[in-house]
């Protein structure tokens, strides 16, 4: 019996450090004024010696991230934690598609979803049985890896056991990457997986927006919205793959492995050099929104693979060949370091601010409009917005 409260114990400190801000709703909440937001905090010294840090961060920087070294139990645990429901409430969720129909939301201009008449149906309701599963993947999180690494997938069978799922394990039907947060599905009948498969492939081929994404980039977009259209390739460069625009692509090139990428962007919010923006995929291709970002000539929040693409002479930012620059930590300026209230070393471990926030699901029956999945924001991410007086509506 001491046995089994203390793993519950360990559990819950484990989670108490994962999940102390996923449970915050949508968008950004005000900060009491004793969390040192305020200008006279903000430009408080600290003595020397003093073991308080100056700015409202503190001892750790960036919350929500998934502790090091974490057990195949304990990220069991997290990942339970972080099922959501449709409103991205930390719930257990599951959903069940009953046909193979297509739904989807009238696109607005430049392709950006609109609700339509009916608008877009949200999941507000809790069950306890269906083949379908959504997490809330924290950043830095690999779904799949080589054997032995410690993924997503390898916690599958685990997972599904504590989620009462026994007859059959979950599977990944779509996920965000390693180094990007947010929404996964995960099913349980190879039927709803074959069939959710089948409309993200359709919406594709249709140019159907069914993904949004949230970022922050360390700049602010020329255009309030538009699309970026861009061939891109894999590259094997000093032992690593990295995705690398390729101008007027033949069709030789085609044949070889460029791929033509398109993704739709609107910026919602600005301050202090840098933008909230949402983006919407239409194509799929490893890094894509990353690259397409730095084609804009402003790198996601944390990005260390792309961001020395872009650099900076009196103010002015160009590309620099891509094919000639390594992945090396971002670099930020001192102006935006001390609006985030983050020392340079602390700005080379900064996150990715890449955020997958909602999905479009088919409805149940034809007419039926699709379903809405949202994912809460992650506690750093939420913590850049207010520093940044940015936010979600």
């Amino acid at each position: 019996m001491r046995a089994v409260l203390a793993r519950e114990m360990d559990c819950r400190r484990v989670l108490g450090r994962f999940c102390s801000g996923w449970r915050r709703g949508l968008g950004v909440r005000p900060v009491p004024e004793d969390a040192g937001f305020g200008t006279e905090a903000r430009h408080q010294r600290q003595p020397r010696g003093s073991r308080q840090r100056s700015g409202p961060l503190g001892d750790q920087p960036f919350p929500g991230l998934l502790p090091k070294n974490l057990s195949r139990e304990e990220l069991v645990d997290a990942l339970r934690a972080a099922v959501v429901d449709r409103k991205g409430t930390v719930l257990g969720r599951l959903y069940s598609a009953e046909k193979d129909r297509y739904g989807f939301c009238s696109q607005g201009r430049n392709g950006f979803l609109s609700n339509g008449r009916n608008g877009c149906q949200k999941i507000n309701e809790q069950v306890t049985s269906g083949p379908l599963v959504t997490l809330n993947k924290p950043q830095g999180l690999p779904v799949t890896g080589k054997p032995g690494e410690l993924t997503l997938f390898s916690v599958l069978p685990e997972l599904s056991q504590s989620l009462g799922l026994r007859e059959q394990e979950l599977q990944v039907v779509r996920a965000s990457g390693k180094e990007s947060s947010g929404l996964v599905l995960l099913s349980s009948c190879p039927q709803t997986a074959s069939r959710l498969q089948k409309y993200f492939i359709h919406a594709r081929r249709a140019q159907r927006p069914t993904a949004i994404y949230c970022a922050v980039t360390d700049g602010i977009p020329a255009a309030s919205e538009g699309k970026i259209q861009a061939a891109l390739k894999l590259e094997h460069i000093d032992g690593v793959n990295l995705t690398v625009p390729v101008k007027a692509p033949s069709r030789k090139d085609i044949l070889e492995g460029v791929k033509k990428t398109l993704s739709h962007f609107r910026v919602v919010a600005t301050g202090s050099g840098c933008a909230l923006v949402q983006l919407q995929p239409l194509t799929v291709f490893s890094s894509q929104l990353q690259v397409h970002m730095v084609l804009q000539l402003c790198p996601v929040l944390g990005d260390h693979m792309y961001s020395a693409r872009v650099g900076t002479v009196l103010g002015q930012r160009f590309l620099l060949p891509a094919e000639n620059n390594k992945p090396q930590r971002q670099v930020l300026d001192e102006a935006l370091l001390r609006c985030l209230h983050l020392t340079p070393s602390q700005a080379a471990q900064l996150p990715l601010h890449l955020h997958l926030h909602r999905l479009l699901l088919p409805g149940t029956r034809a007419r039926d409009t699709p379903v809405e999945l949202l994912a809460p924001l992650p506690p750093y991410f939420s913590r850049t917005l207010q520093c940044l007086g940015l936010c979600l509506q």
